[in-house]
């Protein structure tokens, strides 16, 4: 078993094609000990924004590294992250638009965004954006104002190539759990968020992400077939407009771990999940020194959470989904 490919046996009844092994994205170098979710890359696939944070998701920061001959560079902080607990970074299909959310405050003045849920307060978020500017590097900050940004519990944003933007949150009708939203994009910005219609209230449903031509919709959640604590779903949208039924996906995208924050590469069919899988251990293992262990326990397998790179241009195409 090499450090960067898990085969993980799994066998799932959806009449669906398979898909691909899973392979760890930038294994020591993007993927590491710590932490990493979100990934979202530049229109030529050679730049990637994610988040980096602690296991306890309390100080999360926006990174990006390039490749270069085939290989990533060591992850530099975001220009426009390092201070406030930013993350979820994602990408507008053109790549000249970069959102994010973040506790920061929401105007001049105010206090820190915080939310509160089950009696516990902890750094809340809004949705904020920022735009490729004629130089190329990225502007100041911008927040998203209006009925968008209602609550301090907005995450996972995803960009249409309309400009509509998913999310998902906890809002008045999501009932007990968080469920996905749609806010339109429009001439004056963007108007109220509609929640997407997905099915039971009841499932919890988080990280969007959309098909820029808004024909597929991936999410995590567990829609009562999950294999862990959170798998990842794919629902197609009909010929009526309405969303179908959110399928579980089958192959390598889901482990008995916790898998979320899905997002699309640029190539067809690239999807991209974080997951905290790791390979079982056998005992009696080979006997470690204090060196090979220290190595091992802080490395990308050691339980926690990665980026996984796995191809469902398969699933996609089983659907009538082409590129």
């Amino acid at each position: 078993m090499t450090s960067h490919r898990i085969a993980l046996t799994l066998v799932l009844a959806l009449a669906c094609t398979t898909t691909t092994a899973a392979d760890l994205l930038g294994p020591g170098v993007i993927s590491t000990g710590l932490q990493e979710t979100s990934a979202t890359f530049s229109p030529d696939g050679d730049t990637v924004y994610f988040m980096r944070s602690d296991f306890g998701e309390k100080d999360d920061t926006i990174l990006v590294s390039h490749r270069r001959d085939g290989q990533w560079s060591a992850p530099q902080v975001a220009s426009f992250s390092g201070q406030w607990h930013d993350s979820e970074p994602t990408l507008s299909p053109d790549g000249e638009r970069l959102y994010f959310v973040s506790n920061r405050p929401p105007s001049p003045g105010a206090p820190p965004v915080m939310a509160e849920m089950g009696g516990h307060r902890f750094a809340g978020t809004h949705l904020w954006y920022v735009e490729r500017q004629a130089d190329g590097r990225w502007s100041a900050p911008v927040h998203v104002d209006g009925a968008l940004n209602d609550g301090a519990m907005i995450y996972n944003p995803s960009v249409a190539a309309n400009g509509d933007v998913y999310f998902s949150a906890h809002r008045a009708d999501s009932g007990k759990a968080y469920q996905v939203y749609v806010a339109r994009h429009t001439a004056d910005g963007h108007a109220p968020p509609e929640r997407v219609d997905l099915g039971d209230v009841a499932r919890n449903r988080m990280d969007p992400a959309i098909d820029p031509q808004q024909r597929f919709i991936l999410f995590a959640g567990d829609e009562g077939d999950a294999l862990g604590r959170a798998d990842i779903y794919i629902a197609f949208r009909q010929a009526d407009g309405r969303w179908g039924k959110p399928e579980h996906l089958d192959g390598e995208v889901n482990s008995d771990a916790l898998e979320n924050a899905p997002s699309l590469g640029r190539r067809f069919g690239e999807l991209y999940v974080s997951s905290n899988r790791q390979p079982a251990v056998d005992f009696p293992k080979s006997r470690d020194d204090a060196s090979s262990l220290g190595k091992r326990l802080s490395g990308p397998l050691n339980g926690s959470r990665n980026l996984w790179r796995v191809d469902i241009s398969g699933v996609l195409r089983a659907h009538g989904i082409s590129p």
